[in-house]
């Protein structure tokens, strides 16, 4: 392998992860559906012709970081049979596809130069709708994943370049609003035949061996990072936990993903042995899935500076191991349309808490849990039937070490590039009116370092009656962890309002909706890291004058007092405060009966 100059390294490196940034936003620009369109729930990347990983730069882990198995996979299965202008289709988790659940749909097109395969390209995005048994493919009790949705195997849609129309038919003839999966689809497509144009662009103006030479240059390079940043965690065997409220099918019965992360020298072991067995209900993890959020775990401990550089070589050093039939590695036909969300985020929290043991200087606390809710009626407005699947509602980001987490990115599995859409957006395309949506004061962890703020959405349904899932909701029950002594996430409620109705609406359920209803989410914001007490004084008083924390919270929970009349700061009762250890700590919850944040003495179940 020749040695490539640093500009010229520097340009093609740069080329492919422009190149991912260009067709995630070429997709958002020309696809229609609220979740690709505007919540972005997509991710692209660029692949070498055996699997290797060159560039992701931004998406969400499970829908890219696992895909060199289907590249491996793909390449075995066609052989000598891919051609310039084929393009292969897949949303299977099993057979092949290694894709995280049926939603999920990857367009996977193999990139030739001078007549040599070198590359595959994935476009994935989140479809409205995949058929099964409700719309969405959101369904707690489906018998098994068949029930779930169409199931396709990675499979050729085009062949050199011709549309194979009989197969589209079979398709689109099993989904609900064919023409406007049909949009998305096609927008995914042609953004993979756009990063055909650029990617043989760049193989010209430097020449193929340039190329790969600089890709595998780059590959050694990251690695060598990658292993010096493992090397600076001291060794040794580090334990995390984290579990959902229940699998859906089985309610009310937490299920539990355990790591055992082991770091020797370069090299770190993250093994799920100990995770529970696999379950009858939706939120089984197929093995891609697993590593994808694992790996992915690992990375966010290391330099940020390397961020732009993440790709094969950064998963050299790591090995994930998860036995078949564990509820991070199912086995078929397990069903799993909640996975990207529960059992996925407990991978990631429990890979995040492993490692802040390995590295306190490094604390990432529990972000706030997804709160899910995929309503299924038709718009009065104009007689068509709807499907509304967003992240409007989430809770907000977990603190680091040195930093307070961000108010408004939604859950920790996706890395926060899930965004959340407009009110006015959201009012047009949905028959629901928005009563409230903000964040709410005391409603998150705290901490040396608090955690972002929680959500208060509400909003009247103006449509027809329907049905709710809130397919992959969590935290009702299971509390996100602080870290180095911070708070925990708050837990988290779904009501509806009906008349003089007030009606709880868990995780994992189906629930009638009424025309007229109101349904409120209070979703909590994200966990604290290091001691409350410990806050600087200073940030307190501004968290009080901002409306982020009440003046009782700076006092019970931050030993900070401040006048409530004129938000003035008083010293010497701080100092005395200060001076002695808090004889209680205390909590944010939610009154069920009004429907505001309280707070309680920590550790109680009820006010």
């Amino acid at each position: 392998m020749a040695t490539i100059d640093p500009i010229t390294l520097s340009t093609v490196w740069y080329g492919f992860q422009s190149l991912c940034r260009e067709m995630r936003s070429m997709v958002t620009r020309t696809s229609q559906s609220y979740l690709i369109s505007t919540l972005k729930d997509l991710s692209v990347g660029v692949w070498l012709a055996d699997g290797s990983t060159v560039a992701v730069p931004e998406g969400l882990p499970s829908q890219f970081l696992g895909t060199s198995f289907s590249i491996v996979d793909i390449a075995e299965m066609y052989k000598n049979d891919l051609y310039p202008g084929d393009v292969i289709l897949t949303n299977d988790p099993y057979h092949g596809g290694h894709n995280t659940h049926l939603p999920d749909w990857g367009y996977i097109r193999p990139v030739f130069f001078e007549g040599e395969l070198l590359f595959f390209t994935l476009v994935r995005g989140h479809m409205m709708d995949t058929g099964g048994s409700f719309p969405g493919g959101y369904f707690a009790n489906a018998y098994d994943i068949i029930a779930e949705g169409l199931c396709i195997p990675p499979i050729k849609v085009f062949n050199k370049g011709v549309e194979d129309q009989t197969l589209r038919k079979l398709i689109f003839n099993n989904v609900r609003w064919p023409a406007e999966v049909k949009v998305d689809t096609d927008a995914m497509i042609a953004t993979g035949k756009f990063a055909e144009n650029r990617i043989i662009e760049l193989l010209k103006r430097y020449g193929r061996d340039t190329v790969i030479d600089a890709i595998h240059q780059m590959f050694d390079r990251t690695e060598k990072a990658v292993r010096a940043e493992i090397s600076a965690m001291p060794d040794g065997v580090y334990t995390g936990e984290s579990a959902t409220d229940d699998d859906g099918t089985i309610l009310d019965e937490p299920v539990t993903v355990r790591v055992d992360v082991t770091i020797k020298g370069d090299e770190i072991t993250l093994d799920f042995s100990r995770s529970d067995a696999q379950r009858p209900g939706f939120i089984n993890c197929v093995y891609a899935s697993t590593y994808a959020r694992a790996a992915a775990a690992v990375i966010i401990y290391m330099d940020p500076a390397l961020a732009d550089f993440h790709n094969t070589g950064s998963l050299r050093a790591m090995t994930v191991i998860a036995p078949a039939g564990n509820v991070t590695n199912c086995n078929y036909p397990a069903t799993v349309g909640a996975s990207p969300i529960n059992v996925g985020g407990q991978v990631l929290e429990a890979v995040v808490e492993a490692l802040g043991k390995a590295r306190p200087d490094r604390s990432i606390a529990s972000w706030g849990k997804h709160r899910g809710d995929y309503t299924f009626a038709t718009d009065t407005r104009t007689g068509e039937k709807y499907v509304r699947t967003t992240f409007d509602y989430d809770g907000s980001a977990g603190a680091v070490w040195g930093h307070d987490g961000m108010t408004g990115p939604t859950t920790l599995t996706t890395l926060g590039s899930v965004q959340r859409g407009s009110i006015e957006e959201a009012e047009i395309r949905f028959p629901w009116r928005m009563l409230q949506l903000e964040a709410r004061q005391n409603f998150n962890g705290h901490g040396r370092w608090r955690g972002g703020s929680g959500i208060d959405w509400r909003a009247v349904n103006e449509g027809s009656d329907g049905r709710m899932s809130t397919g992959s909701s969590d935290g009702d029950v299971v509390q996100g962890k602080g870290a180095q002594g911070g708070q925990r996430v708050p837990r988290a409620r779904t009501f509806i309002l009906r008349g003089n109705e007030k009606i709880r609406v868990k995780p994992h359920r189906i629930e009638p909706v009424k025309k007229g209803d109101i349904v409120v989410k209070l979703s909590p914001g994200g966990a604290g890291v290091g001691d409350p007490w410990l806050r600087p004084v200073e940030k307190v008083l501004a968290d009080v004058t901002k409306e982020k924390l009440s003046v009782e919270a700076a006092r019970l929970i931050y030993g900070v007092v401040i006048d409530a009349a004129t938000l003035k700061l008083d010293e010497t009762a701080t100092t005395k405060l200060r001076a002695q250890p808090p004889k209680e700590r205390y909590e944010a919850v939610i009154d069920e009966q009004t429907l505001e944040i309280a707070l309680k003495p920590y550790g109680k179940e009820t006010l």
